[in-house]
C-alpha cells in the first residue's frame, strides 16, 4: 500500500466560527485508521481566578508561521496535518484552535497531533489577553 505525500491540508488564522468537521476532513483518507482531532476551548478559570472571556491577536504574518510550523511537522512525521485558530474576542466555550492530524495508527496521530499543538503555541505569534471576572485583565504568551 502506497500512501500520497505528507501536506499541510489546511492552515488558516481567522475571526469566524470555528468548524472541527472541516478541519478532520482536510486530513481524513482511506489510509487512515487513526485521525487525532483536538480542539482548544475557552475555559472560565485560568490560575485559580475566573476567568470571563478572551482576547486573541496575531501578528500580520502569523498565517505564514502558522503554515511553516505545519509543514514541519507534516515533513517529519510524513503525516497530513491541518490547523486553524481563531482571533478576536471569545467567550467561555468558544473554540480557539482545532487541530487534525491522520495516520494509519492513532499512536502516531496521537503523537504528532500534540506535537503540532506544542509548536503552534510556542512558535506562531498568536497573543492572548484573558479577561478576568474582577474586571481585570492579562497578557499571555505576549514575549513569545
Amino acid at each position: 500500500m502506497t500512501t500520497a505525500p505528507a501536506e499541510v491540508r489546511l492552515s488558516r488564522i481567522c475571526a469566524q466560527t470555528l468548524d472541527p468537521a472541516e478541519v478532520e476532513a482536510a486530513v481524513t483518507n482511506p489510509s487512515a485508521g487513526g485521525v487525532v482531532v483536538f480542539i482548544g476551548k475557552v475555559r472560565d478559570h485560568d490560575g485559580g481566578q475566573p476567568v470571563s472571556a478572551l482576547e486573541y491577536s496575531a501578528h500580520p504574518n502569523a498565517d505564514r508561521f502558522l503554515y511553516d510550523v505545519c509543514a514541519e511537522v507534516a515533513t517529519s512525521t510524513g503525516l497530513p496535518v491541518a490547523a486553524v485558530h481563531r482571533i478576536g474576542d471569545l467567550t467561555i466555550g468558544d473554540l480557539a484552535i482545532v487541530v487534525a492530524v491522520a495516520a494509519a495508527h492513532r499512536a502516531e496521530a496521537f503523537a504528532a497531533c500534540s506535537g503540532l499543538v506544542d509548536q503552534i503555541k510556542h512558535r506562531v505569534p498568536i497573543w492572548k489577553r484573558q479577561h478576568f471576572a474582577t474586571g481585570r485583565s492579562e497578557w499571555v504568551n505576549s514575549c513569545e
